[in-house]
């Protein structure tokens, strides 16, 4: 069974269209949503929580149209968002009084263990909380109540590196089970490269692709050449290129580029940055 998925996905606003948007998250794997500011991945991660109507296309969440009986649903999905909306003058103490009241399932030694584990002050109101110290708290919440599925926007932003490595390992180890699965938003890149098995990459409200991470590591590279040579290739070989005074610097696919040409492995970074010069040019 899929843990999510989404065909044909529209929303549009004024100023901004979420454009048919389709995907695939399989149980027990994590999928990294990427895409500048505005792009879309927040109004997705809303969409997809039924937070918002959309304008077409169809949702499933672990199985069930995410229209119907959702509540019942939200008990198997943990969520962090970017602005965590926790009472400014409660405390982790607090939190957990009111989440046992709110999920069947919910496990305050659990909860407890992550307080201690992320250095959360028990009894400091959340206003004083660094954003840091938020979003650990957030964590700590959805990883509390036996959730299947974790949908996650920014959730590692304003934690320092160590932190920031150690909750990617708790993410890792979710996921062991194999009915647990993770949808996760973020700006660094590395992070995703490092946690997920699924790269979807959204540009101007477009999906871009959604591939397995290995395979688009696989499929591309960077080429450094002369522009006569990259003119010597076919057209679909290139996915975005760099000029400079040397020459040009291009994303390719590997299998349309002649042996012998200069060509070196490209990260996650390297292929969304190519692809949008390929899209916007």
């Amino acid at each position: 069974m899929n843990a999510l998925e989404i065909t044909n996905l529209t929303k549009e606003y004024k100023d901004f269209k979420l454009d048919n948007v389709s995907l695939r998250l399989p149980s027990g794997c994590i999928m990294g949503l990427i895409g500048e500011n505005g792009a879309g991945k927040s109004t997705m991660i809303k969409l997809i929580m039924n937070a918002i109507n959309r304008d077409g296309g169809e949702i499933t969440v672990l199985g069930k149209d995410n229209r119907a009986d959702f509540k019942v649903t939200k008990e198997d999905i943990g969520i962090v968002l970017d602005e965590t909306g926790f009472p400014e003058i409660i405390t982790a103490k607090q939190l957990n009084a009111i989440m046992k009241m709110t999920y069947q399932n919910w496990e305050e030694e659990t909860y407890f263990h992550y307080i201690e584990r992320f250095s959360l002050p028990g009894k400091k109101p959340f206003k004083d909380y660094s954003r840091g110290m938020k979003m650990k708290l957030a964590i700590a919440a959805a990883m509390s109540h036996r959730a299947k599925l974790l949908v996650l926007d920014e959730a590692t932003s304003g934690l320092d590196p160590i932190v920031r490595d150690e909750i990617l390992d708790i993410f890792l180890e979710f996921t062991r089970k194999e009915e647990n699965s993770i949808l996760i938003s973020s700006h660094i890149v590395s992070d995703l490269e490092k946690l997920c098995d699924y790269i979807a990459f959204l540009h101007k409200g477009k999906l871009i692709f959604c591939e397995e991470k290995d395979r688009l590591l696989e499929n591309y590279a960077i080429l450094h050449c002369k522009k006569t040579e990259l003119n010597g290739l076919e057209w679909s070989a290139i996915k975005g290129k760099r000029e400079n005074s040397y020459g040009v610097d291009a994303l390719v696919d590997r299998k349309k580029v002649p042996r012998g040409m200069n060509i070196e492995n490209a990260s996650i970074e390297d292929i969304i940055l190519f692809m949008v010069k390929g899209v916007d040019k």
